[in-house]
């Protein structure tokens, strides 16, 4: 419990964190309000999911969680203090496990208030333009809404995972930018099997699935592709321990 009380003094003072917590909610809501005016504009009732369209933001929102949870454990490499950190923890599972539960209960409860204040400035959106517009009373509506939280929380761990590898932040934000947007954008190029494999199952795409109330013929069950992501952020985060645990500070 004092490991965990230390690790939350030093993300709650470090002026990057409450700026990045800032930058992930005005891209989660205000990107989303503005996404969501231009889609009631081009309505054809067409494939129409007005919850997946209020959370498109989401996507735009994912890379500054991620940042922050870069800058969870790369800012204690790049000032030196990681030093006295695994003095004061030798046991450096115990470390990491305090920082990814600090990072997590500090994720989930700015993200889930984005996922809801996107969703509602959203439905408003679309309410006023006189398009059809969703409920949280209505069928997996509320379970998108929250699995957006958990599908940011999920990034911001990936962000620390991969931190905890590279001890890079440059590094480790290139890395999670390709992870989670540039490697959809490639496979758009690659033959027709490959594309399909990676647009069902790379662990972002499989793991956005979550907020999709409407489902496509041949899509994965959200909770299939949830599970997806999740898994994957466990093998980065299990990595990333693997490398603290065995090199040298």
């Amino acid at each position: 419990m004092n490991l965990i009380r230390s690790e939350w003094t030093k993300f709650r003072s470090l002026r990057s964190t409450w700026l990045t917590m800032a930058v992930t909610a005005l891209l989660g809501v205000g990107i989303g309000a503005m996404a969501t005016a231009g889609q009631a504009r081009e309505y054809t009732g067409e494939d129409w999911d007005p919850t997946a369209l209020s959370l498109t933001s989401v996507t735009v929102a994912q890379l500054a969680i991620g940042v922050l949870g870069v800058l969870v454990i790369t800012a204690e490499y790049a000032t030196g203090t990681i030093g006295p950190s695994v003095t004061a923890a030798p046991r450096r599972g115990r470390l990491l496990a305090a920082k990814l539960a600090v990072l997590a209960a500090a994720s989930v409860v700015l993200c889930q208030a984005i996922g809801f204040a996107s969703f509602f400035a959203g439905q408003a959106v679309f309410a006023g333009a006189d398009v059809p517009y969703a409920t949280l009373g209505q069928p997996d509506v509320l379970r998108a809404v929250i699995g957006s939280g958990l599908y940011l929380t999920a990034i911001g761990l990936l962000g620390l995972g991969i931190g905890a590898i590279l001890r890079s932040t440059a590094g480790a934000i290139g890395t999670l930018v390709s992870v989670t947007l540039l490697i959809r954008l490639v496979a758009q190029a690659l033959p027709e099997s490959w594309a399909d494999w990676m647009n069902r199952y790379w662990p972002t795409v499989a793991g956005e699935r979550i907020l999709s109330v409407l489902r496509v013929p041949g899509d994965l069950n959200p909770w299939w592709g949830f599970t997806i992501l999740w898994g994957f952020v466990a093998m980065v985060v299990a990595a990333g321990y693997t490398v603290l645990r065995t090199r040298d500070t």
